[in-house]
Order: structure tokens, then sequence, then C-alpha cells
């Protein structure tokens, strides 16, 4: 298991930029970049996988509700979402069968809002 985080620690990112700036703060897109968007394409770069499993779900926004559970993207990596159509319910109800944690609650800062693409896909 590899683990890519970003470049600097949060801690160092707040003490050079501040805390983590608004949506509507032109830094925004810097710090998504740093925080999700270059650790990504780092792993991807690195690892070179032939198949990328994402946990999209249909649900989360308009544009993935347009999506297909597999797909290609455009330098041929092929991305599978097997949770495409799984409700809140279904995937509530397998991880309580299967033991596991739920992140319900996970706030992503880098899309500050629940319906907004957070640009990995």
């Amino acid at each position: 298991l590899h683990i890519y985080l970003p470049r600097r620690s949060r801690a160092h990112r707040e003490a050079v930029e501040g805390p983590t700036p608004a949506l509507d703060d032109p830094r925004h897109a810097a710090f998504t970049e740093e925080v999700k968007l270059e650790p990504f394409a780092r792993a991807l770069r690195e690892t070179a996988p032939k198949v990328w499993f994402t946990a999209l779900r249909a649900t989360d926004t308009a544009v993935r509700a347009q999506m297909d559970p597999v797909s290609v993207n455009p330098d041929g990596l092929i991305k599978v979402a097997p949770l495409l159509h799984w409700s809140s319910k279904d995937l509530y109800e397998y991880c309580e069968a299967n033991g596991l944690p739920n992140n319900f609650d996970y706030v992503d800062p880098t899309k500050g809002e629940d319906n907004r693409e957070c640009g990995l896909h």
C-alpha cells in the first residue's frame, strides 16, 4: 500500500498560507491543486495503474448521475465505479453488515459544498 500525501504538511501550509481558503478566494484553486490533485496525479504517474476503482455515487452530483459504472479516461485508464448506483441506505447497510466504518460525516475541504466536484473525476 502506497499512501500519497501533499508535499507540505497541513501545519506547514497553514503557517505559510493561512487557513484553508474559502471557495471564492482566488487561492482556493492552488489549495486544491496542492492538497488533492497533485498527490493524486503523482500517484497515477508513479504507480501507472491499468484500473482505478472509485467510490463515486450517482446521487452525489448531477455530473456523476450521468456517468457510466465503467469508463475509459483519455489516457486509457479504466475507471470502475462499483457503488455508482447504490443508495445511501445500500451503503449504510453494507457497512453495518461488514463491520466497516462509515465516513458520512467526511468533509472535503477542496469541494466546500456537497454537490461540487473535487476535480479528480
